[in-house]
């Protein structure tokens, strides 16, 4: 292994990763955990189901930072979108509708998934030659297939890269550019998502 992914014998995943590597990625998922903000407290174990739903007091507008705009879009594409015939207002409406019911829910999903990032990193430290490797099973492949998609979509978000066309100038920026550690994060990412999927 080196830097990729590969299948496990039974299933899974496995990585070989360096201190530093172990080290970004941590800090990376930590500040997604961040920028998510904290969870809806649970319902009591008796609640109904039904009420919990139907009570559900999530928001109703999008996010204003572009990052959480990104991880949580509108449904209806937002302004602007929609079918011919359909009122504006109505799509915003729609919109607004169908956030207040899930947007708490794929914050939830969201965070759980940034937070198996860290755990699964956690105590991990280098072993022979200077790398450790980590073994995804079970539902952690998933768990981190998730967030390694919301930390490039939240990258993609601070460097506004939107098409691949129209950001290739990003890719080639000089070394003394500040953006240039997030574009070589966005795109070891992206690698890590690829072989992680090719993988499973």
């Amino acid at each position: 292994m080196g830097g990729t992914f590969e299948p496990l014998k039974g299933g899974g995943a496995a990585i070989a990763l360096d201190e530093i590597e172990i080290s970004i990625l941590r800090s990376l998922a930590v500040q997604l955990l961040e920028l998510i903000g904290p969870g809806e407290p649970e319902p009591a174990a008796d609640a109904d189901p039904l009420a919990v739903l139907f009570a559900s007091d999530g928001p109703t507008e999008p996010p204003s930072d572009p990052a959480l705009a990104r991880l949580f879009p509108d449904a209806y594409g937002g302004p602007g979108a929609g079918d011919k015939g359909v009122d504006p207002e109505e799509l915003a409406a729609r919109s607004s509708e169908f956030r207040r019911f899930t947007e708490n829910d794929l914050r939830t999903r969201k965070r759980e998934d940034a937070l198996a990032v860290v755990h699964s990193l956690s105590g991990l430290g280098p072993a022979g030659e200077g790398v450790a490797v980590l073994e995804l099973t079970g539902e952690l492949p998933l768990r981190w297939l998730g967030a390694l998609n919301d930390l490039r979509l939240t990258i993609a978000a601070r460097l506004d890269i939107t098409e691949d066309d129209e950001s290739a100038v990003l890719f080639r920026l000089p070394d003394d550019d500040p953006r240039k550690p997030m574009v070589m994060a966005y795109l070891w990412l992206g690698g890590l998502q690829e072989t992680l999927i090719e993988t499973l």
